[in-house]
């Protein structure tokens, strides 16, 4: 069976992309799934919380598998993830966004960039998780080609649903052009204030319109927290972090369900 791929998306930043591919990438680990994260986001935040060792800045990494100066294979760049079971394909310093530029204005064959470097490593692997950018650029549109499936990361308020039109969109014309195949997998409602009247009217909105993984994520600090302290939340030591990392394993079974 070859790899499931899961392009974790949403133009809009700070809605929790890279921290759900990280706890996502755990409950992978903890399902015994083999899985590797690709850091499609200039930041580099996933490759500075999810590697078991600092990258250093002048390693080879995504950006040198995309461009066509280059042309590293993904194999070359991969390095260890902060458990055993987890590959990381890296990204460091600013190349990433170089690459970004050199791929609008590069020729046919841009958008598919990433799907034939993940083909030379796929079976390796039962899991990809791409973190994309908060963006719908060109490394965006290479996650989307790369991907079986989207999941879309938001939060229950109107700006970040507002949003969503365009990344529609943006799906649709991937579909039409380049992977008819493409599904949404799910959308995940993070930082969900519970207690709110806007959080609970702004979280029907989405019900009546998407397929949301349930429960929404609680606003809760231990989800960035053990993040940022490059640990799975069921290693972090909290009960209410426990319960959250059995919210990620429910979130990837019905993810791979779904995709499936």
């Amino acid at each position: 069976m070859s790899a499931l791929v899961l392009a974790v998306c949403n133009q809009k930043g700070g809605v929790g992309k890279t921290t759900t591919t990280y706890h996502l990438a755990r409950a992978g680990v903890r399902a015994g799934r083999r899985v590797l994260v690709v850091d499609l986001d200039p930041q580099g935040t996933l490759t500075t919380i999810a590697a078991r060792e600092e990258v250093p800045e002048d390693s080879v990494s995504v950006a040198d598998v995309l461009s066509a100066r280059t042309k590293e294979p993904l194999g070359d760049v991969l390095v260890p993830g902060t458990w055993e079971g987890l590959d990381v394909a890296p990204t460091v310093g600013e190349n990433l966004g170089v690459v970004r530029d050199e791929l609008v204005v590069a020729g046919a064959g841009r958008e598919s960039r990433l799907r034939d470097a993940l083909g030379t490593v796929a079976d390796r692997y039962d899991l990809v998780l791409i973190d994309c950018p908060p963006s719908l650029d060109q490394l965006t549109i290479n996650a989307l080609v790369a991907a079986d499936a989207v999941l879309i990361v938001t939060q229950s308020k109107q700006a970040s649903i507002n949003g969503l039109v365009k990344l529609h969109e943006t799906i649709e014309a991937v579909r039409r052009n380049y992977r008819a195949d493409l599904s949404i997998a799910g959308v995940m409602v993070n930082q969900h204030e519970q207690n709110t009247v806007s959080g609970q009217t702004w979280l029907e909105e989405l019900r009546g319109a998407m397929t949301i993984l349930e429960p929404p994520m609680p606003k809760a600090v231990v989800f960035s927290d053990a993040a940022e302290a490059s640990v799975g939340l069921d290693e972090y030591g909290s009960r209410v972090a426990n319960r959250l990392a059995e919210t990620f394993d429910s979130y990837l079974t019905d993810l791979e369900e779904a995709a499936r």
